[in-house]
């Protein structure tokens, strides 16, 4: 029962990030990615205090072990979210959607390459197969460097989304440095001061005033940040992460559905064909984890990895 709850809390979140990005994609022709940012950080603050207060965690759950590690988080956090906005203007939802699956692949290689994670054949096979699927998707934007103009915006788009899903799996490596250590609403709640803060810094970069109708597609869509990101925190109390972590995957589903009926987006046969091999290598990784999440519990019961 405890396992259903925690699913339907990580459906929730992804059906809101999705609506989230969605809003943002909606404002993005006017609204530069630095404000959308601010929009996005500074509006989920009071949802996120008002959750952290009915927890009873707004003294004790906003203490500090690693200042720093909450800086570079949040500097990575914030940094693929500008990117990502960004993508959000110059590319259909559900492609921006799909490249940002290489975010979990590359977090397996990182984690190895920054946190000493030991990763064998197998997770190197399917980090591998995804990132073959994730040139698949970029492989119609990639041979018209040389092409028109618009056909130039959408290719910097994929590379932006790309190097957005580099800084997103660094942001989850220092996660990972974090979570040991620090209570998971001060993780959530530093992000957001982080991002809100940083986001302020492109304000030379050309802030335009908002009109009525997208200061509050803006506001929604913070509100919806802060709203996901409880749920999401709060899937991971009722049910593991090997078991909720597939459900990401649903955004798909929702960037499609979205795309088609908001944005008059239709997704080629190449994309898509790229994304079932990344989601199938996102879903073997999970699989993967949790056997040795499990090989590992039984070790430290005094049983071999094969009793």
């Amino acid at each position: 029962m405890a396992s259903a709850r925690g699913i339907l809390y990580k459906l929730i979140s992804v059906a809101m990030f999705i609506i989230m990005s969605a809003l943002i994609k909606a404002t993005s022709a006017d609204i530069p990615p630095g404000e959308a940012v601010f929009f996005r950080s500074f509006f989920a603050l009071p949802v996120i205090f008002i959750w952290l207060l009915m927890r009873g965690n707004l003294r004790t759950g906003l203490r500090v072990i690693s200042p720093i590690g909450h800086f570079w988080r949040g500097f990575a956090g914030t940094a693929a979210m500008g990117l990502f906005f960004t993508g959000l203007g110059l590319l259909p939802l559900p492609e921006v959607t799909a490249i940002s699956y290489a975010a979990p692949l590359l977090t397996v290689v990182f984690a190895a390459m920054f946190l000493g994670e030991t990763v064998r054949a197998f997770r190197l096979a399917a980090v591998g197969l995804g990132l073959a699927g994730v040139m698949i998707i970029l492989s119609p934007r990639l041979t018209v460097l040389s092409g028109p103009e618009a056909e130039i915006a959408t290719t910097l788009g994929a590379i932006l989304v790309l190097t957005g899903a580099v800084f997103s799996a660094l942001a989850q490596v220092y996660l990972r440095k974090l979570a040991p250590i620090e209570e998971i609403s001060a993780i959530v709640f530093y992000f957001t001061i982080t991002s809100t803060s940083l986001s302020l810094l492109t304000i030379p970069f050309g802030w335009v005033l908002p009109s009525p109708q997208q200061a509050a597609l803006l506001i929604s869509a913070g509100l919806l940040g802060g709203l996901g990101q409880i749920f999401l925190t709060s899937s991971y109390r009722f049910a593991e992460a090997s078991v909720v972590a597939p459900f990401d995957y649903a955004s798909m589903l929702g960037a499609l559905i979205i795309g088609y009926f908001i944005f008059d987006e239709i997704p080629g046969a190449t994309m898509m064909f790229g994304v079932v091999l990344v989601i199938c290598a996102g879903i073997l990784i999970i699989w993967r984890e949790r056997q040795l999440g499990l090989q590992r519990g039984r070790a430290r019961g005094g049983m071999t990895p094969q009793g």
